[in-house]
């Protein structure tokens, strides 16, 4: 659509809002909604945290009778459907706007396009796409859940003048300064889980919390890949998992041969930490898998499946693995800890698991296997390339990629200093 300085405005400020509440509406988008009067905003509403109340009753109350006669900027299309609360379409009709300006059309079948016709029914002028770029990228996570039945990925790394992300042995190394690690904070704040590999969580033992003051009840779901359950009982993660949840994914069976002929279990509910979840609409049995455009089978609960003497493993040696794996499990339960099987090294099995219970972003912020598996699996949506001045040298462990092995699909959204860093970020289009 072709809009004026002033509607871009506007809609700016109402993207400006939606950004406000990222990674604390759960399945709900975090929409933002302006109400706009002689040329001045009346009202202002961003999705609350939880889900619910929308941004548009929020900004029609705000503005109260200064609503009639105005208009709407809002992110994303109004919704028209009942569910906990009535139809967002249904309270600007009410609320007596002329004109609703929308960025994004909603992909949820029990929305899309039928809340324009409702407003356009009610004789309201309506018009759409403006700033969608914009607007698409701050709802990068709804949409990526909706139309690729996944969470939106965001890999981030933090790597050394000699193209380092860590020196072997030593843990955590301090790559980048103050300025970088506080928008990596920030970051997590907005997202629904943060993600790292065993190794990661043994040699580093990161606590993965949010540790701006005041933002640490944002701390996101954090989610380890442990086939093996090694993750220790001293570790930060297990003594914090009662404050912030930790989720552990193994799988039953420790045999290679196992791995390849066995298809994953199905993960157990996964609640995010922050809100309430609407009814999803995946089936349990089958989820659509991105890559391959068919329905995949998620095969049994763990305790249904086959045991390791049927495909040739001896028994004696399946009894000692599954009672070890028993007993790591029961005492990482023991301590607040979530287990839950499903291939941790297949992400277009886990991913499509953890959207179907209600995570829509997850940040992949620890090791360079694991890096590389969502890379090479095609399942990153946004890179964070942070660059400092130091050098690791020898024993160092490479970066998974580089400025210049990004692959073509991704657009570089720009380079900026953050203190003593640099800063390269690349998108896919969403």
């Amino acid at each position: 659509m072709s809009a004026s300085p002033d509607d871009a405005q506007f809609m700016q400020e109402a993207i400006r809002l939606g950004l406000l509440h990222l990674g604390q509406t759960s399945t709900n988008p975090s929409v933002g909604c302006v109400i706009v009067r002689d040329g001045k905003i009346v009202g202002r509403g961003t999705t609350a945290v939880g889900g619910r109340p929308h941004a548009e009753p929020q900004a029609l109350a705000e503005a109260g009778e200064l609503a009639h006669g105005a208009t709407a900027y809002v992110t994303l299309e109004p919704c028209s459907h009942h569910g906990k609360t009535p139809p967002c379409a249904d309270a600007l009709i009410a609320s007596g706007v002329s004109r609703v300006v929308i960025s994004v059309t909603d992909p949820d079948e029990r929305v899309s396009g039928r809340g324009i016709a409702m407003l356009r029914d009610a004789g309201i002028t309506v018009e759409t796409g403006l700033l969608e770029e914009e607007g698409r990228q701050s709802l990068a996570a709804y949409l990526t859940r909706q139309t690729k039945n996944r969470p939106y990925v965001i890999l981030k790394l933090a790597v050394s003048e000699d193209g380092m992300i860590g020196r072997v042995g030593e843990g955590q190394i301090a790559i980048t300064g103050p300025a970088a690690r506080a928008e990596v904070q920030q970051l997590r704040a907005e997202t629904d889980a943060i993600l790292v590999g065993i190794g990661t969580a043994v040699a580093d033992d990161p606590e993965l919390t949010v540790r701006i003051q005041g933002l640490e009840g944002r701390s996101p779901v954090r989610i380890v890949l442990d086939p093996l359950l090694e993750l220790p009982l001293t570790s930060k993660l297990v003594r914090t998992a009662r404050q912030v949840p930790v989720i552990v994914v193994g799988r039953e069976e420790v045999s290679e041969a196992w791995e390849q002929d066995l298809p994953p279990s199905v993960l157990p509910d996964i609640s995010p930490t922050r809100g309430e979840i609407d009814s999803l609409s995946a089936s349990p049995e089958t989820i659509d898998v991105e890559a391959s455009g068919h329905p995949q089978p998620i095969s049994p609960l763990v305790g249904e499946m086959p045991g390791r003497a049927e495909v040739g493993i001896p028994t004696a040696e399946a009894d000692a693995s599954n009672n070890q794996l028993d007993s790591r499990r029961k005492a990482l339960e023991a301590s607040g800890v979530e287990v839950v099987y499903c291939h941790p090294y297949h992400p277009e099995q886990l991913l499509p698991a953890l959207a179907s219970r209600g995570i829509s972003s997850l940040l992949v912020e620890g090791g360079a296997k694991t890096a590389r598996l969502f890379l090479e699996a095609g399942y990153v949506d946004r890179i964070l390339l942070y660059q400092g001045p130091g050098m690791i040298g020898e024993g160092g462990i490479e970066t998974p990629i580089r400025k210049t092995d990004i692959p073509s699909d991704f657009k570089h959204v720009g380079t900026r200093r953050v203190g003593d860093d640099s800063l390269d970020e690349y998108e896919r289009e969403v």
